[in-house]
């Protein structure tokens, strides 16, 4: 038979002198016996791979999974947001991934010949468990493909090509693992230096791999809690039972990020990406905890600290230049100077513009000085070149999304990502960690789940303050928590913190505004969004919406899939809707000014198959389309767990 690497067929892979040697894993299958092959090498190359190459990372990662969640500005992302897809750089992620599955399915493989054959006293514990350790991991990248595509193959890497399963049988395979090999680990084995080496996650630590085995089994319990409650909660609660998860920061699972061109460099180290602050996050963390700028930047040179804006103040109206077709809450405005409080995390995540002197300020390109182009013109019409000049120095502003027609032609400024806060260098350098699975979702999950009456160890408030606490520990901010916590004041879309304040917004407040165009100021009415227009519906402010505004908010910037997952799940948080000044070839169903209600159809719910996938595997995925994707490959397709 052809091998073809988008077919999700193994690919050969051969002997290795030691775990560095990851690179020599893809050689010719004579090269090396069966005895030769060493279960934990191929272990450490899924997992080493898995960690995206920039290659792979810039166009899976950033551009596919970070712009459909948000966690960068769309405006200077890939374009899945508006129903977009690049093939080429679909094709990119699914080829990679083909050889990250190979290698862990070799391992599982590997594993249980040499248990049928002598071992070592050592090797009689330390196989068995390394084969439950692949498992593990096996279903993580397999969440990693079903929660992007939709299906999955289970029977892959056997040596044929293989038919797509449903969701549902993937999601009920998955947990099946889970529960099994959690299970059949010994903890109490002990692993060797030099294995321990081939481990990048955990050094196998068999216990720890137990806690996060038990975490991810809460994890995809929790995904189907909308379309199968009754699964879910049993899973969930079976998991969960004892509490041996991942409970505190030392037990996340994490990779260490390196310098250079490897699988290890960080996944969003390439320069040209922008990384700037969205809208959607802007509004969530805008008066979330309540806490004043003032103090927040009390160590902030006195020149930014003299931009911070009152309380009631909204920024500067510039409707000819700025959108309004979008329920966006700000929408036609741009904000000249720094809010007046804003959620802890923000400051520690994005560098204000023109804070060049701050180490954490990322000057990328490194190649040129377009970081420090923050004055740009808005041209009057389309043959003014001399028009108004707005200056981002020092300044906290960004914009919607989506086609902004003219009023995007004559605006220099919205996406000049340079202009926006734009993630801090320690982020970007490769000196970093990338967080698979943190302590603070574990407890989010709880949170959620006791909300929804299941059995768990902690209330939903217990463990919803739990996971603030210790995503506040990993940004260095405890001295805020309790203020935090307490805190009643409302974000831009109607949240507030505090467990028991589920008391909605009203449905305006007073503001200040200046008139852009005559600098006259003038009082202006701030509408929140109406609840029952959301693509949630229920609530602003209720329990559920807590949990999951403060779950995204942490795993930023590093779960973006997972974002995105509980956004298509649960239509929360709130996201604005891509603005429409002019039709949007790949959203039809956005009309112009026909932006609320907010539906399923105005954001992305997949990403869509390579071309290679069709060409190659016809029947495979025919099959996967008409039984699985209602006869649709396309990005606006609903999975089967997602909100329909």
């Amino acid at each position: 038979m052809k091998a073809n690497k988008y077919s999700l067929l193994p690919l050969a892979l051969g002997v290795m002198t030691a775990c560095s040697d990851f690179g020599s894993i893809n050689t010719d299958p004579t090269a090396a016996n069966e005895e030769q092959i060493r279960v934990e090498y191929a272990i450490n190359q899924s997992i080493t791979e898995a960690q995206q190459n920039p290659e792979v990372a810039e166009r899976c990662f950033v551009l596919n999974w970070m712009d459909a969640a948000r966690y960068l500005d769309p405006n200077t992302g890939g374009g899945l947001t508006v129903g977009r897809h690049k093939d080429d750089w679909l094709a990119n992620y699914y080829g990679h991934y083909s050889q990250w599955m190979s290698a862990i399915t070799l391992a599982i493989n590997t594993a249980d010949s040499k248990m049928k054959g002598e071992l070592t006293p050592h090797e009689r514990l330390s196989i068995p468990n390394m084969k439950q350790v692949a498992r593990i991991w096996r279903v993580y990248l397999i969440s990693e493909f079903t929660d992007s595509f939709g299906v999955f193959p289970i029977a892959s890497f056997q040596g044929q090509n293989p038919m797509f399963d449903s969701t549902k049988d993937v999601y009920y395979y998955m947990l099946k693992e889970l529960k099994e090999a959690s299970e059949a680990i010994d903890p109490k084995v002990e692993a060797k230096a030099e294995e321990k080496r081939c481990d990048r996650a955990y050094q196998f630590d068999y216990g720890n791999w137990t806690r996060y085995a038990n975490s991810m089994r809460m994890r995809l319990a929790m995904r189907l809690s909308e379309v199968d409650p009754t699964k879910a909660r049993s899973e969930f609660e079976a998991a969960v039972q004892g509490m041996n998860i991942i409970t505190e920061a030392k037990y996340n699972l994490s990779i260490k990020e390196d310098k250079g061109w490897t699988a290890l460099t960080g996944v969003l180290t390439r320069e040209w990406n922008a990384m700037a602050l969205s809208a959607s996050v802007n509004n969530l963390m805008l008066g979330l905890g309540g806490i004043p700028s003032a103090e927040l930047l009390k160590n902030a040179s006195e020149q930014i600290r003299k931009k911070i804006k009152p309380e009631d103040y909204m920024g500067v109206y510039l409707e000819q230049h700025y959108t309004l077709q979008t329920d966006e809450p700000r929408r036609g405005f741009w904000f000249d100077g720094i809010p007046y409080s804003i959620d802890p995390r923000a400051y520690q995540l994005y560098m204000i513009p023109g804070d060049t002197t701050n180490a954490r300020y990322c000057r990328y390109p490194s190649w040129n000085k377009k970081y420090s182009e923050l004055r740009r013109k808005l041209l009057k019409d389309k043959n003014d070149t001399e028009g108004m000049e707005l200056d981002a120095t020092y300044t906290w502003s960004t914009a919607a999304p989506g086609s902004w027609g003219e009023k995007g032609g004559l605006n220099n400024h919205y996406d000049w990502a340079w202009s926006i806060p734009r993630l801090a260098l320690d982020y970007r350098d490769s000196s970093n960690s990338r967080i698979f699975f943190a302590s603070w979702e574990s407890y989010f999950l709880i949170a959620e789940a006791a909300l929804r009456g299941w059995t768990t160890p902690l209330t939903g408030k217990e463990a919803y303050e739990l996971g603030i606490r210790h995503n506040f520990a990993y940004h260095h901010l405890e001295s805020y928590v309790e203020q935090y916590l307490a805190s009643e004041t409302y974000n831009n879309v109607g949240t507030s913190v505090k467990w028991e304040h589920t008391e909605e917004p009203p449905a305006t407040k007073s503001m200040s505004m200046v008139d852009g165009y005559t600098t006259e100021k003038k009082a202006y009415t701030y509408h929140y969004p109406v609840a029952s227009q959301t693509l949630y519906g229920k609530s602003l402010n209720d329990q559920l919406t807590k949990i999951i505004t403060q779950k995204y908010l942490a795993n930023m910037p590093w779960l973006p899939l997972e974002a995105w997952n509980d956004r298509r799940r649960l239509g929360l948080p709130f996201f604005e809707v891509p603005a429409s000044e002019e039709p949007i070839v790949t959203m039809p169903a956005l009309k112009v000014g026909q932006f609320s209600p907010q539906q399923l159809t105005f954001y992305p719910q997949r990403m869509k198959f390579p071309s290679t996938l069709e060409s190659n595997n016809p029947r495979g995925y025919k099959h996967a389309v008409d039984s699985y994707l209602a006869g649709k490959d396309e990005v606006l397709t609903p999975l089967w767990w997602a909100k329909k």
